[in-house]
């Protein structure tokens, strides 16, 4: 049988009383004594010696080296361990002395620690003389002085007359660079393709973070499923590091299916298939297809990694969508084909230079044709965002424009340009503020053989909500809606944290497709919602009230990141 009393299961207290009161002080002194455990007040004042003896070393930690300590020991049910702590005067420091000599001194990017705790007449404070250091012995491994020590780390307290001196001086040695990438590893890619993955060119000085650039680009390629970087600094010859990296690449294969729903378009069904690589430059193809009530539509593609290959490719394309939107009275047939030309600038900008040959067979309420279009077009967009999947903070911009010239290909003249901007910024954690603008036009001298994708409407989940998908547009003279040559739509929304994962919302947005370029007759729906951070993005319940045409409310849902 076993019998023990509550009083032996009870942890025994610790204590600590600081006066005059220093929050930091206390919780120094409680981290180094830490748990008393079960002990018994016999125990106790056997361990309180110790107790005083650590609780002088935490207030030495922080610049006292002369407190008063008394200890008492309380019995009872619970026996407590009571610490009065005077910590008397701090030491201060005198004279400060943080140099870096050698090749680091002339770095920009390297630190010399300089704040307000580390100078004269500042209190000491031990932890903060070792992370100077610590800073430095970092940053020295990050920058490659691998051969770099201190010459002098001296930290000279004199209690009684209340000062320390700080003497910290590094001497870096040479900075070491990085030489020769060499693979290892089954790929059956060329090695003129893997030495342009490589972000820094032999013999440019090391810096850890390019390693991590390299890793980071060899990953997000699509290539391999397994990426190893070794540039150990003790296989140095010369102060130059070679850099090894094993590769393990990827089955060349993968397909995807997923289910979605949002209001514009209902149920939908996506699949793709890719495969990676089909030889050694790298290239790849696939297809990828979308299945919902309102529109199908399949594309396949073929790129060809360009130089770097990671952000600039020339992609062949091609795609056939069928759209037929119930209550627009619009039906689109359009095949499309041409090359694109992706890459990422170095304002950090991404470009998209395109020259698409376009056919479509289409109806518009009693309007009906067939159009062929040659379009050269370029497209530039720029995402600032502190998370990809749910961001805080950030913005996106988006703009497109293309043309075609009757005889060139093209039955008919146009001009064409959209553009989106977006905002997100969140204050005090848990206010968000979102804001969206979007405008497009188009110039022609036969708006009549313009098809219905490059006409404009407005309505649905990521334009003005209260209103259906599409429904905003200028109307023909049997009341079919036929789209305009111009359109503009805005939203202002917030939203209210109110759980990790979960907020409320409301929202006002504003909008209208057009004509004339005059002051255009737009249409607000107001509403609120709720928002579920899944894995994939904020999934997105609305119910928006259209103000104007008598409407009613409706009911958004959508998902996906808000930039």
């Amino acid at each position: 049988m076993l019998f023990t009393s509550v009083a032996a299961l009870a942890q025994s207290e610790l204590d600590v009383r600081v006066k005059p009161s220093n929050d930091e002080l206390k919780a120094n002194i409680e981290g180094y004594i830490g748990s008393l455990g079960d002990r018994d007040e016999e125990a106790l004042q056997r361990f309180s010696r110790g107790a005083e003896e650590q609780a002088r070393k935490a207030a030495q930690a922080l610049g006292y080296y002369q407190p008063q300590i008394d200890s008492e020991v309380k019995g009872g049910e619970k026996p407590r361990l009571v610490l009065t702590i005077d910590p008397g005067e701090p030491i201060r420091l005198r004279n400060v002395t943080v140099r870096v000599d050698g090749p680091a001194a002339s770095l920009k990017s390297f630190r010399v620690p300089k704040s307000d705790v580390l100078k004269p007449g500042a209190v000491l404070n031990h932890g903060r003389y070792e992370d100077a250091k610590r800073l430095i012995q970092n940053q020295a491994s990050r920058f490659g002085f691998f051969s770099g020590h201190f010459t002098s780390q001296k930290l000279l307290v004199d209690p009684r007359a209340g000062v320390a001196d700080v003497e910290l001086i590094y001497d870096s040695g040479p900075r070491y660079a990085l030489g020769n990438v060499s693979f290892e590893g089954d790929t059956p890619f060329d090695e003129d393709l893997l030495q342009r993955m490589v972000p820094f060119k032999a013999g440019e000085p090391y810096d850890s973070e390019l390693i991590a650039e390299l890793n980071q680009a060899l990953q997000s390629s699509g290539y391999f499923e397994g990426v190893r970087v070794d540039a150990a600094p003790t296989a140095a010859k010369n102060d130059v590091i070679p850099v090894a990296v094993k590769l393990d690449t990827r089955k060349p294969r993968t397909m995807g299916l997923g289910l979605g729903y949002s209001t514009d378009v209902g149920p939908r069904i996506k699949a793709n298939w890719t495969r990676h690589w089909v030889n050694a430059q790298g290239d790849s193809y696939g297809w990828e297809a979308e299945l919902s009530a309102p529109r199908q539509n399949v594309g396949v593609f073929y790129d060809i990694p360009l130089d770097p290959p990671l952000t600039d490719k020339l992609r062949w394309a091609a795609g056939y969508q069928y759209e037929d939107i119930d209550g627009s009275d619009t039906l689109s047939k359009l095949l499309t084909l041409g090359p694109e030309w992706h890459s990422k600038l170095p304002s950090g900008w991404q470009r998209v230079i395109s020259l698409k040959w376009q056919r479509e067979e289409y109806q518009l309420g009693d309007d009906s044709g067939l159009s062929t279009l040659l379009m050269p077009g370029v497209s530039y967009s720029y995402l600032k965002s502190d998370n990809r999947i749910d961001p805080h903070n950030g913005y996106r911009l988006t703009f497109e424009s293309k043309v075609a010239k009757e005889g060139l290909g093209s039955d008919n003249n146009l001009v064409y340009g959209t553009a989106l901007i977006k905002g997100l910024t969140t204050v005090f954690d848990k206010h968000r503020f979102l804001g969206r603008v979007q405008v497009g036009g188009s110039a022609t001298n036969g708006y009549k053989s313009v098809p219905p994708s490059l006409r404009f409407f407005a309505g649905g989940d990521q334009s003005v909500r209260g209103y259906d998908y599409q429904s905003l547009s200028p109307e023909n003279s049997e009341g079919d809606r036929i789209g305009g040559r111009y359109m503009v739509a805005g939203s202002v929304e917030y939203q209210y944290s109110i759980a990790e994962k979960w907020r409320v919302a409301t929202f006002v947005d504003q909008g209208n497709s057009f004509n004339k370029l005059e002051l255009p007759n737009l249409k607000t729906g107001v509403g609120i919602g709720v928002r579920w951070v899944s894995p994939v993005g904020p999934i997105r319940l609305d119910l928006a009230h259209a103000l104007d045409d008598d409407g009613g409310i409706r009911l958004h849902f959508s998902m996906g990141p808000e930039l």
